[in-house]
């Protein structure tokens, strides 16, 4: 699932996480790519990086 929200501080993330996936795809490196989002917390930091969605593992079982 897609982090909301910071889990410790309440940080807004959900509007953030598709652009840090999709830039940490290309290669870059995801501590650059969270610098430019402006997410300097440690928590907010840890939250993205340790964050898998895990929707479409989900929506197989969904009948």
């Amino acid at each position: 699932m897609k982090p909301i929200r910071c889990f410790t501080c309440g940080k807004l993330l959900g509007d953030k996480f598709e652009e840090f996936e999709r830039r940490v795809a290309k290669g870059e490196r995801p501590a650059r790519v969270l610098d430019d989002l402006g997410l300097t917390r440690y928590c907010c930091r840890s939250t993205m990086l340790t964050s898998v969605d895990l929707m479409d593992e989900i929506a197989r079982f969904k009948k």
